[in-house]
């Protein structure tokens, strides 16, 4: 362990272990990590505003501790990067978007403060859309986030700065949030864990709506242990989300176990049978399948309804931008780029009817969802329907010749899921037909988090015995070599052109 540069390819877990032999030091890993940060960041433009000197004061305080035999958290000594629609302390959070460009806050939030308690060390704030709307991080503050790939294609959103920083090893952990797919898409684009947490199980003090359980935050990592590793330091009841609640038992300390694939359930689907999904994804989708199922008890496809669920999401979470935005677009509309205003006029054109239809129907879809876990342990789907493409295209308009009718209609492998509210975690399965990362979507029980890290901690040793089914790693050597300007869509934003069609129908309620 004495080249500092190998410190940055060890997960978590890994270095955690270390920090409490004290084989490394909390300063040194954090150099370690600053370095490759300086090396990598402009290559993709993962991190936003940085905090080096503080973490540093913070690092030798954790070193000092370390020597005193005293452990301030389960993270104490881990270099975190944090997105940057969570506010910080003392640290720029801009939320992607021209209103905030020069925003400090004075605090951290409910999330960043238990990360920070638990002893994690913030090096810096992660890139995002605009207001985090989009699963394409580009945003007028800070440009575009390019996939560690290929720079020129997209990275994901909206968690794409934190799963670029991933890949690139430029942090052990990163946070991420979840609405439509934002955490799990960036994972499976840049070929890193992101998991959608149930909703509560991990505080979120940011929604104007409290009570719905669309959006949530969670973990990122480069294994399914360090995405465990994270979550732990960050559960728990709080006063600021009335969704939250108490630890599960199944979270409890103890000696880990490996869960028995040749005993699990498993149905899978490749489009929910209603989202598009482009025939090179399908063909390696099934490919996946057909090299794992032998490890099953049981796999075979599962036949699920979803026919209300896009106009269900679109309601809700038009319901979430028309609360967000309220106050920014009657002060100031053209302050708000064309994806956050579009969403909330979407929203303004909802009737009382349209919302009580879509939380009607969330229910209907959420409960006959819950019935397919008598029969199935664990669902797998694809992550997102489509390879990356380049980051200078807002969204997919098509897939498979077939136009979309808006422009997120491309998340509908993870939002359909999103819907039913049961954790779900994208984790590395090898390249796509196109050479990119690949990402299966593992479907856990409802509230089963713990069960679902349990399965897909076994799943993802299998798939690293694999070269088929491993995941990949970017080719840092090509990399350097890449001379690309990421941060030009700040002076020239991809053309949006017309914010495709979205009409409000009205079913009976």
């Amino acid at each position: 362990m004495s080249n500092r540069n190998e410190w940055t390819r060890y997960s978590a877990v890994a270095l955690a272990a270390l920090l409490d032999a004290r084989e490394v030091s909390a300063l040194e890993l954090l150099e370690a990590y600053i370095e490759r940060i300086e090396m990598f960041n402009p290559k993709v433009n993962a991190f936003t505003a940085t905090s080096f000197d503080r973490a540093r004061r913070e690092a030798r305080e954790a070193d000092a501790a370390f020597a005193r035999g005293e452990r301030k958290g389960i993270l104490q000594g881990l270099p975190i990067g944090i997105k940057d629609l969570e506010e910080t302390e003392g640290l720029l959070t801009t939320y992607g978007s021209p209103r905030f460009r020069n925003y400090i806050p004075d605090a951290d939030n409910v999330l960043v403060k238990r990360l920070r308690q638990a002893g994690a060390i913030v090096v810096g704030k992660t890139n995002v859309p605009e207001l985090g709307a989009g699963a394409n991080t580009f945003n007028p503050v800070w440009g575009a986030t390019g996939n560690p790939f290929n720079p020129l294609l997209n990275a994901g959103g909206s968690s794409g700065g934190s799963a670029a920083a991933l890949a690139l090893d430029m942090v052990p952990l990163a946070s991420g949030s979840d609405t439509g797919g934002s955490l799990r898409i960036p994972a499976a684009k840049c070929g890193v864990v992101g998991l959608r947490t149930s909703p509560g199980l991990v505080p979120s003090d940011r929604k104007p709506l409290g009570w719905t359980p669309l959006s949530v935050v969670g973990p990122m990592g480069r294994t399914v242990e360090d995405a465990r590793l994270q979550l732990l330091a960050t559960i728990g009841l709080s006063g600021t989300d009335p969704l939250s609640y108490g630890m599960p038992a199944a979270a409890g300390a103890g000696e880990r176990q490996w869960a028995d694939l040749s005993r699990l359930r498993v149905g899978y689907t490749e489009d929910f049978g209603v989202c598009e999904v482009d025939s090179g994804i399908r063909a390696v989708f099934r490919e996946r399948v057909a090299a794992l199922k032998h490890n099953f008890a049981l796999c075979e496809p599962l036949d699920f309804d979803f026919a209300d669920a896009h106009r269900c999401f679109d309601v809700l979470r038009a319901e979430a931008f028309v609360a967000g935005l309220q106050e920014a677009y009657e002060s100031d509309p053209d302050s708000l780029g064309p994806n956050p205003r579009a969403n909330y006029e979407m929203g303004m054109r909802l009737s009382l009817t349209d919302c009580v239809w879509a939380h009607a129907a969330q229910t209907r879809l959420f409960r006959a969802f819950q019935r397919l876990f008598d029969r199935y342990d664990v669902i797998l789907a694809p992550t997102t329907p489509v390879s990356p493409f380049p980051w200078r295209e807002p969204y997919a308009a098509s897939i498979n010749g077939v136009a979309l009718d808006h422009y997120y209609r491309w998340l509908a492998l993870t939002y359909v899921v999103t819907l039913v509210t049961n954790p779900a975690l994208a984790l590395p399965c090898g390249v796509d037909h196109a050479g990119m990362p690949f990402g299966l979507q593992v479907i856990g029980p409802f509230r089963g988090d713990f069960e679902l890290l349990d399965m897909a901690r076994t799943l993802e040793a299998v798939c690293q015995s694999s070269p088929l089914t491993r995941r990949p790693v970017p080719d840092v050597a090509r990399l350097r070599e890449t001379c690309v300007d990421l941060k030009a869509i700040v002076t020239h934003p991809p053309s949006t052109g017309p914010v495709l069609d979205w009409a409000v129908a009205r079913p009976a309620v």
